[in-house]
């Protein structure tokens, strides 16, 4: 079975610090996947005062501290992210600014994380294979005898015959 929650967390200068930690947790014993789509800063922050937003989260071999939305009012109000942290814990921080900002996204759980992957693989497949198709043209010019890539005129000359084909094309 799987689920897919809405996630949401606000930071601000009275609660700082969120992590997201579901394994911690006895009701998510399945995997979990967490999708962070934006951070948008509330109407009643201040203007023109930065708000930094940090993530800790472990990377391939160590834990890092990196920051994933500045925004200011007035300036940038929303930040579009679409971050996906496949392990927790995650914390997220108000490093800098009094907020509050917002954090929105979806919690994956168990078969829903696999067929979450499995949709990214296809598409990857679906843009590799469209690369290929190029390929697949060129190869059928070269056939018809025209140089790679050009293709023959389809269009009608100002008699309305077509064009004579080429003297020195290749066999």
């Amino acid at each position: 079975m799987s689920d897919e929650y809405f996630y949401g967390v606000t930071l601000s200068s009275s609660h700082p610090v969120e992590s997201w930690d579901p394994e911690a947790k006895a009701e998510y014993p399945r995997s979990n996947k967490l999708l962070i789509r934006q951070a948008l800063l509330g109407p009643d922050a201040k203007p023109d005062e930065l708000n930094v937003v940090q993530v800790e989260a472990m990377s391939l071999q160590e834990t890092i501290k990196i920051p994933v939305a500045v925004l200011k009012a007035g300036e940038q109000r929303h930040a579009r992210l679409d971050i996906e942290f496949p392990d927790a814990p995650v914390t997220f921080t108000l490093v800098q600014g009094s907020g509050p900002v917002h954090l929105i996204g979806q919690h994956l759980l168990g078969a829903l994380v696999e067929e979450f992957e499995d949709m990214e693989e296809m598409e990857e497949e679906m843009l590799d294979e469209e690369e290929g198709d190029d390929s697949q043209f060129k190869d059928e010019d070269d056939e018809e005898g025209e140089p790679k890539g050009k293709k023959a005129k389809m269009s009608n000359n100002a008699k309305g015959k077509a064009p004579s084909p080429k003297k020195n094309a290749k066999k």
